[in-house]
């Protein structure tokens, strides 16, 4: 999506005059206010029963969600959590169905488009345990304004999933123009695409308002507990007009333009989702949230083992289909140009990774005064925190701490007093239209060890403009033994700035760390023996390595991943590797994702991640533990070393706490 405003309206002036007969231009009624940062603390949360879990995901096209949002998807999938996937275009495309081999049919993007979401209803058949042609109960959703969309439901074994298309267009006249003109333009409105076959029979109309309010009814009606969307702020990413053409990929980013458009209509919904609850006088709804890349998976090292992959490619196979099957659907079994082995032959290997837009989304742990554990994270786009009742015991209920709307994850230090600071990236302004899109660092500080806080504050932004400052990402943080309080947060230029705070309270100025080389986000930090900072981040060629903000030039291996440390040491997997590998070699944690490193006296190093069946695993004294529990964590779980030994805290689908005691 095109965020350089001279240009942006020279293009969509063209567009709009090019469409106006096929998307329907007017100028709707003065929009309503868009959400606003809404800080406060002490808003009552809505409670979460227990099996109340929900996931609802917001896709642009037919198959964003088996290429992007998958495994996460099918581990909630296989633990009983309900699915709701809400498709916001019609995937229509051009029109053609591409077979390998065969001559090109003639363009019928009703056809097209059908024979996507028969592919979907065939892959979620496959991931439920069914035939692929097993029947879908097929029906219409009425949603706000009048409109219609269709709504396919599977129900077996308990379990159940709901596929919501709501047939925006793809395309204008000119290519990937629909979907990011709405977002940017309020003369806007586009007109949906019939698919063939569906029950839906009447073309609607949507504005900018008109989407949200949709987006926003749905979650409404669903009230889900998990949601898990698009990008919304993708890497600026340089490439020749030719390569970017072929690859799909908008100018200047990473990703293609109807996702960046869908992401970004989505937070918005979440906002209205929130900011409506509260005028009406309901709790705060508690959902947690989780974004992924897209396109970017193609230009950076593969994340994903080879059994992982496999799993995840295999979800594609039914979505892609075959033309000689006999699905019963007229218009086409599937996207034929995705099937077969495409998926892990496929040039731009989108599948080959699963990488969260901001990572670290995990409980920040603290231990309070009286021995109890305090969890703190992001739960209806706001902070909260839960309280141990005893030592050791069952999770209270979550308390508001506000600075809302935030992205999903937390970083935090502990001073040498034992007071906490959380720090997270708020969206300050999102308000399309052209309008400001802002996001900004945000502190809360504890006044004291296990008390209350006092109210948020904005630490700014290292880059300078609204649309730098939307690449920047998740926060990390860590208290060194002379009291300071150092925070890294990757930049729009994919290297790392940093601001320190000093043992008096105040904060020095954002500046950025030595260095050339691009980095993923989620850096690694952690204090030595001797009292210094070491920071790791995954590189493009190698992982890079600062201490005390001094790069190190010693040849560190490659990074398929986020890395951990511990005491200053390096741990991480390998491109497309099931092994971590720490500094004596292979730790005997396989698996995938996101890890966490700490180290005691008493235990030594200890190590937490995610196995290849997306259960948590601890690795300790040699010894591996699984933990069992059905579920699982909704987030990657947190690591507590103390007294009581080590603690996992993990945030379930359901949007409660769990602790484990391996």
């Amino acid at each position: 999506m095109q965020h350089t405003r001279p240009r942006r309206r020279t293009v969509l002036a063209t567009a709009l005059a090019a469409t106006a007969a096929a998307a329907g231009c007017s100028v709707p009624a003065p929009r309503r206010s868009a959400p606003t940062a809404d800080p406060a603390p002490g808003k009552p949360i809505a409670s979460a029963p227990a099996r109340r879990a929900l996931l609802m995901q917001f896709a642009a096209h037919p198959d964003d969600d088996l290429y992007f949002m998958n495994p996460d998807s099918q581990r909630l999938l296989d633990a009983g959590v309900p699915l709701v996937s809400v498709y916001v275009t019609a995937g229509e495309h051009t029109g053609v169905n591409r077979i390998a081999g065969m001559p090109e049919t003639p363009p019928d993007r009703a056809a097209y488009s059908a024979a996507r979401h028969q592919g979907l209803r065939q892959s979620y058949a496959a991931a439920l345990g069914l035939p692929l042609f097993t029947p879908w109960r097929r029906g219409t959703l009425a949603l706000p304004g009048g409109r219609r969309a269709e709504v396919d439901t599977l129900v077996h074994g308990g379990r159940r999933v709901e596929l919501v298309f709501l047939n925006l267009p793809m395309h204008t006249l000119r290519r990937y123009m629909a979907l990011p003109a709405l977002w940017e333009d309020r003369a806007l409105e586009l007109r949906t695409h019939l698919s063939a076959g569906s029950p839906v029979t009447r073309v609607d109309t949507y504005d900018y308002d008109g989407l949200v309010g949709v987006l926003a009814g749905l979650l409404a009606r669903y009230r889900p507990t998990v949601v898990h969307t698009l990008d919304p702020d993708p890497d600026v990413q340089h490439s020749d007009e030719a390569t970017r053409r072929r690859d799909s990929e908008q100018p200047g980013y990473a990703d293609h333009g109807d996702h960046t458009a869908v992401a970004c209509f989505t937070w918005a919904a979440l906002c209205r989702r929130v900011s409506d609850a509260v005028r009406d006088g309901e709790p705060i709804p508690a959902f947690t949230t989780t974004s992924f890349r897209g396109y970017y998976n193609r230009h950076w090292p593969k994340n994903l083992p080879p059994g992982v992959l496999e799993e995840k490619a295999a979800r594609l196979v039914p979505y892609g289909g075959d033309p000689s099957w006999q699905c019963g659907n007229p218009s086409g079994c599937g996207d034929y140009g995705v099937g077969g082995d495409r998926p892990l032959t496929n040039r731009k290997g989108w599948v080959r990774s699963t990488h969260h837009r901001w990572p670290g989304a995990r409980p920040a742990l603290a231990e309070e005064p009286d021995g109890r554990l305090a969890a703190y994270g992001v739960l209806g786009l706001r902070a909260v925190r839960w309280r141990e009742s005893t030592p050791g015991g069952v999770w209270g209920d979550p308390e508001d701490l506000g600075g809302g709307p935030l992205a999903p994850a937390l970083g935090s230090a502990v001073l040498p007093d034992g007071r906490v600071l959380l720090l997270g990236v708020r969206f300050a302004a999102l308000d399309g239209h052209g309008g400001a899109n802002r996001r900004e660092v945000v502190l809360l500080e504890q006044r004291s060890p296990g008390g209350p806080f006092l109210p948020w504050r904005d630490l700014g932004n290292p880059e300078r403009g609204d649309d730098r400052g939307r690449r920047i990402g998740s926060p990390v943080a860590v208290a060194a033994p002379d009291g300071r309080v150092h925070l890294f947060v990757r930049n729009a230029d994919k290297r790392l700035s940093t601001r320190v705070r000093a043992a008096d309270g105040s904060w020095g100025p954002w500046r950025t760390l030595p260095g050339e080389a691009e980095v993923q986000d989620g850096p690694a930090v952690s204090v030595d023996a001797a009292g210094r900072v070491h920071v790791y981040a995954a590189g493009r060629e190698s992982v890079r390595h600062w201490v005390d903000g001094r790069e190190r030039r010693e040849r560190l291996p490659l990074s398929g991943s986020a890395p951990a440390s511990a005491d200053g040491e390096l741990f991480h997997r390998p491109p497309a590797d099931a092994r971590l590998l720490g500094p004596a070699g292979d730790t005997g944690l396989d698996g995938y994702g996101e890890v966490v490193a700490a180290r005691s006296a008493a235990l030594g190093t200890v190590l937490l991640g995610t196995d290849a069946r997306g259960r948590t695993v601890l690795r300790a004294g040699g010894r591996t533990r699984v933990r069992t529990a059905r579920g699982g964590a909704a987030t990657p779980a947190a690591l507590h070393l103390g007294a009581r030994g080590a603690t996992v805290v993990g945030l379930g689908a359901d949007g409660r706490p769990w602790s484990w005691k391996p």
